[in-house]
C-alpha cells in the first residue's frame, strides 16, 4: 500500500493545459517537474514533450532527413506526400543562426524504419549497419523543453507560454529533459538531461528568479542521467547523486554518488543504491527528488523499476556526515502506479518524480510524472517514510 496521499485534483497538469512552443507542433505530455519555492510562489520547471502535428499534411516546402549514414542530412521532401504517409520528427538545426527548430517528415514506408515504440523513431540502413550493435540508430519521436509553471497554492498552476530552457546546441539536438532544482547558497541550480545523437548527458544551469537562466554546459559525459545535487556542501564538498548508464557486461544501472569543488568537475564516484534481485527496484534505480535532511541523516526519494518495467518511488536514508554510507532503504514502494492516469499513457505503469515541496510540520508534497503523460502530486508524512525503511544489509550499493 502506498504511503502517499494523492491529491484529489490529480492530474494537476495535462497536455491540454500547455500551449505548444510553435504552431506546427502539438504538446504530447507534461511531466517530470523540478520544484522550487520562491517567496510565496510554488514553481514547477516542467518537462514538456512535443511532436509535429499529425492532423495536417506536410507543407509545400517540407523537409525530410536522409538517415543513411551517421550524420542525417536535410533534403527536400518530394511532392505528393500526405499526413498519413509520413511521421514528423523535430530536429534542432544548430548550423543556423539563430538556432532553429526544424520539422522533418520521414516516409513511413522507408525501408529500415521501425515505429513500434511510440517514443522512438528507429532506423537501420538496409545497405549496411552504421548504428548500434543491432544496426539501429534511435531518434526521438518527441522533443522536450523545460517550461515554468507558477502557483500560489501548489495545486493550481499557470503555465508560461514560452519555454524557459529550450534545446539550443548539438548536445541537445533531441531535447532537454527531467530537471532537478536545488537551492545552494541563494542560487537555484538546475541539472537536466541533454539528449542528442552523441548520447544522453547531464547539463547544468542556474537562475535567481526562474525568468532568466545561465547555462553552464555539460557536467557529466554520456551516457549519464538522473543527476541530483545536494542542497549544501557535505564535508566541504558539493555532492551529487548520479546514474551512469553502463552498456557493458551486466549493464547494471543504479545510483552512484560523486563529489566536486566547483559543481563542474566531478570525482570520487561510488555506487550506493544498485538494483536488488527480486525486489521492486530490481532492474534500475535512479535519484529523483533533491535529498533533504531529517533527524536520522539525508533522505532521498528515488525511483526504481521492476522486472515488468513498472516505475515506482521509494526512499533511501544516507548518513548525514558521510552520504556514501547507506543506512536504510525502502523494502517496498512508498508510491506505486495504481490510478488510471498512472497506469495508462505514453509509457504505462510509471511514477517518476523530479522534486518535492516542503509543506512544513514534517510533511512534503511529491510532484511526479504519471505514465510519462501528465503531472500529479501526493503528500507524505516524512516520519512515516523513515519508519517504513529497512536497515541496510549486504555490500555497498546493494
Amino acid at each position: 500500500m502506498s504511503l502517499g496521499h494523492r491529491l484529489r485534483e490529480n492530474p494537476l497538469l495535462t497536455a491540454r493545459d500547455v500551449p505548444p512552443s510553435l504552431p506546427e507542433l502539438e504538446v504530447v505530455s507534461v511531466f517530470n517537474a523540478g520544484v522550487a519555492k520562491v517567496g510565496d510562489e510554488v514553481i514547477l520547471l516542467l518537462r514538456v514533450a512535443e511532436q509535429p502535428r499529425s492532423d495536417v499534411d506536410p507543407p509545400a516546402d517540407a523537409l525530410t532527413l536522409d538517415l543513411h549514414g551517421p550524420f542525417p542530412a536535410f533534403r527536400r521532401l518530394p511532392a505528393g506526400y500526405r499526413k498519413h504517409d509520413v511521421i514528423g520528427m523535430c530536429v534542432v538545426d544548430t548550423s543556423a543562426s539563430p538556432v532553429r527548430m526544424v520539422v522533418a517528415y520521414i516516409p513511413v514506408n522507408l525501408p529500415g524504419l521501425d515505429l513500434h515504440d511510440r517514443r522512438a523513431i528507429r532506423f537501420r540502413d538496409p545497405r549496411g549497419a552504421h548504428g548500434a550493435d543491432d544496426g539501429y540508430t534511435d531518434y526521438s519521436a518527441q522533443i522536450s523543453h523545460l517550461r515554468v509553471a507558477r502557483s500560489q497554492d501548489g495545486i493550481h498552476f499557470e503555465v508560461e507560454r514560452t519555454p524557459a530552457l529550450a534545446p539550443d546546441r548539438d548536445s541537445e539536438e533531441y531535447g532537454v529533459e527531467d530537471p532537478r532544482v536545488t537551492l545552494i547558497d541563494g542560487v537555484w541550480y538546475v541539472t537536466y538531461v541533454s539528449v542528442s545523437r552523441w548520447g544522453i548527458t547531464t547539463s547544468l544551469a542556474s537562475t535567481a528568479d526562474f525568468r532568466t537562466f545561465e547555462r553552464h554546459g555539460v557536467i557529466f559525459l554520456p551516457d549519464h542521467k538522473d543527476v541530483v545535487l545536494f542542497p549544501e556542501r557535505v564535508g566541504g564538498k558539493y555532492r551529487a547523486l548520479t546514474r551512469p548508464m553502463s552498456q557493458s557486461f551486466g549493464k547494471i544501472q543504479g545510483i552512484w554518488i560523486a563529489t566536486s569543488d566547483d559543481l563542474q568537475e566531478w570525482g570520487g564516484h561510488a555506487p550506493i543504491c544498485l538494483p536488488r534481485r527480486g525486489r521492486w527496484d530490481e532492474r534500475r534505480t535512479g535519484a529523483s527528488a533533491v535529498p533533504f535532511r531529517v533527524a536520522e541523516g539525508w533522505l532521498e526519494l528515488y525511483h526504481g523499476v521492476d522486472h515488468n518495467s513498472h516505475y515506482a518511488m521509494g526512499a533511501l536514508l544516507l548518513d548525514g556526515d558521510d552520504p556514501v554510507r547507506v543506512l536504510a532503504r525502502s523494502p517496498r514502494p512508498i508510491l506505486a502506479p495504481e490510478e488510471e492516469y498512472e497506469r495508462n499513457g505514453l509509457f504505462n505503469d510509471t511514477i517518476f518524480s523530479c522534486g518535492h515541496l516542503d509543506l512544513g510540520d514534517g510533511r512534503i508534497r511529491l510532484y511526479y510524472g504519471a505514465a510519462d503523460s501528465v503531472l500529479a502530486a501526493a503528500d507524505f508524512d516524512v516520519r512515516e517514510i523513515v519508519a517504513s525503511l529497512e536497515p541496510r544489509s549486504g555490500p555497498t550499493g546493494a
